[in-house]
């Protein structure tokens, strides 16, 4: 996890400058450097490091001496570069990974390099030789990227908002409208003899593939093939197994999220395993938050004593919780209300890990509910085809939620977060089967993926087909949730007459609850006039409900009821 930054066409002062570049200094603890190119007086760059691979020579923007006309500055890991260095033939200066876009723009050219890459990345890379800037992020937006390209031709790029905005929402003197960079996509900017910046390109790109805009990354290689369960089941396994294995590319201990439910025990137990076969020098940490007898604190413990894990247990309190909150929306960029309760825990586990650990890379199981129909609501799906459907949607706004809170969180602690179940083979695979076999069955969401590592031994049984439970719900009593003790609290601290208000004084995406009011207006402080951060709030579908929370669903039942 870094923190990447440019400016290209600005006017302002060196020292203004350098002071946004440091509102992200929490993503790059370990190191910092601020850089002008080399005979261009305005463009700059800005680079907050947490170093994981390369210590020595890993620091950026990066430039090697055969591409003395190349800066790069990226955020992310290649977990392919080693593979593509041998077969191309590369020649390395560093041991980054992030070298081999370097190699590939200049062998290949920017659409065919971002095609070939197996990762997750951000990045921007200025090729000074033909005077453009490029910028490219991952498919589903694990690694954050937000740009500003003002009408007076100034480009401001940066991992997180707050460090191309000021006081007025724009950078510095210039005007603008910042925006998320859009996943799976690549931007191409000219940079005039002016100094200015003009947009002449964007594209979207497909990750993985062996020719560029061209979907047909051999997925099955090496994998069963045709949809007979027991092959499709033997191809998931294999393919987690390997999105977890091609994750452990690091020089720093590693360490896993484990809430007690199927999917962050199913990394962890995958970590575990492995780790062990790669004969890692020390045991992997996992970490679990919420209250003495909370469901995800008791079944992660289960999970752990079964694993063999270091497990640590952080105790979760509503008060401790209340007094994040305006903190961890600061971070988030976000009023979305399901994101910000789940965010809490993970940004107070975050910060234990920080403080505690010595572990920096933290495994997560982001991503699996959107791919494979982990959601209660799927279970009221009209159709196979239609809860298809609504996993790709999710999927693709995953940037906008359940990854920007993720990477928010963890990032505000200088963690860096990897996700299994996003990898490119495996999301390309599942979605890849037919409709009807990703689909709840027998009342159980998920049930394919569970299915397939049945009889494994690899997680307890009993945690194999534990029902889903919400983070945000999970980490708190059956009796109270966080959920019933965040509306206790903003009771007091909204009344009717200022809900009432509400539509004429947010008039985009306004709150219908006393708890979307409050949210709000702390975002209007920190972010004015942005709320096209958040282009809508996550709920449920298909199902009549006013509130985000798991538990308040009417087909919601925990797992004493099954």
């Amino acid at each position: 996890m870094c923190g990447i930054w440019a400016l290209f066409g600005s006017d302002e002062c060196l020292a203004a400058q350098c002071t946004n570049a440091m509102k992200i200094a929490h993503r790059g603890p370990d190191a910092f450097r601020f850089e002008n190119v080399d005979g261009f007086t305005n463009c700059c760059f800005g680079f907050h490091r947490l170093a994981i691979v390369d210590q020595l020579y890993g620091m950026q923007p990066l430039r090697v001496k055969k591409f003395p006309y190349l800066w790069l500055c990226y955020n992310g890991e290649i977990y392919n570069h080693i593979r593509l260095k041998e077969q191309y033939e590369f020649y390395y200066q560093t041991k980054v990974d992030g070298e081999i876009l370097l190699h590939l723009y200049d062998r290949f050219g920017i659409e065919k390099m971002a095609s070939l890459l197996d990762g997750v990345f951000a990045f921007i890379l200025l090729d000074t030789a033909n005077r453009k800037v490029f910028l490219g992020r991952d498919t589903y937006g694990v690694r954050p990227l937000f740009k500003l390209l003002a009408d007076d031709g100034f480009l401001a790029v940066c991992s997180e908002a707050k460090g191309i905005m000021n006081k007025t929402n724009s950078y510095l003197s210039s005007p603008g409208r910042i925006t998320p960079f859009l996943p799976g996509h690549i931007e191409v900017f000219d940079l005039m003899l002016t100094g200015k910046v003009e947009s002449v390109l964007i594209d979207r790109f497909h990750c993985c593939t062996d020719e560029p805009k061209h979907a047909s990354y051999n997925i099955l290689q090496g994998l069963g093939t045709g949809f007979e369960l027991e092959t499709v089941k033997s191809n998931i396994r294999i393919l987690f197994e390997n999105a977890v294995k091609k994750r452990l590319m690091a020089h720093r201990r590693i360490g896993c999220l484990l809430s007690g439910g199927l999917d962050s025990s199913l990394v962890a137990a995958t970590l575990v395993k492995l780790a062990k076969e790669e004969q890692l020098p020390y045991p992997v940490q996992t970490f679990a938050i919420g209250a003495d007898d909370s469901p995800d604190v008791i079944a992660a413990r289960k999970v752990a004593d079964y694993i063999g894990s270091e497990h640590h247990e952080v105790n979760f309190t509503p008060e401790e919780g209340i007094r994040a909150v305006d903190e961890v929306i600061f971070h988030l960029e976000s009023f979305d209300i399901t994101t910000l309760r789940a965010s809490v825990g993970m940004y107070l586990i975050s910060k234990y890990i920080r403080e505690k650990t010595d572990s920096v890379l933290i495994f997560s199981g982001e991503g699996s509910d959107e791919l494979t129909q982990g959601y209660i609501y799927f279970h009221k799906a009209p159709s196979p085809e239609l809860g298809a459907e609504e996993s790709v949607r999710l999927l693709k706004e995953l940037y906008l939620f359940d990854v920007l809170r993720a990477d928010r969180t963890t990032a505000a602690h200088g963690l860096e977060l990897r996700v299994p179940f996003l990898d490119h083979r495996f999301t390309a695979y599942y979605l890849s089967l037919p409709a009807e076999m990703r689909a709840p069955k027998d009342g159980v969401e998920k049930h394919l993926l569970r299915g397939a590592f049945k009889g494994m031994d690899l997680i307890p049984n009993e945690i194999l087909w534990r029902r889903k439970e919400a983070f945000s719900d999970g980490m708190t009593s059956m009796k109270k949730s966080w959920y019933t003790s965040l509306q206790e609290h903003i009771e007091s601290e909204v009344n009717d007459s200022q809900l009432e208000k509400a539509d004429k004084l947010f008039p985009f995406n306004p709150p219908k609850t006393k708890e979307g009011f409050y949210i709000r207006q702390v975002f209007e402080k920190l972010y004015p006039g942005r709320s096209d951060w958040t282009p809508h709030y996550w709920m449920p579908r298909w199902i009549k409900a006013t509130d985000p929370s798991a538990r308040t669903l009417t087909i919601y039942k925990p797992d004493k009821d099954q």
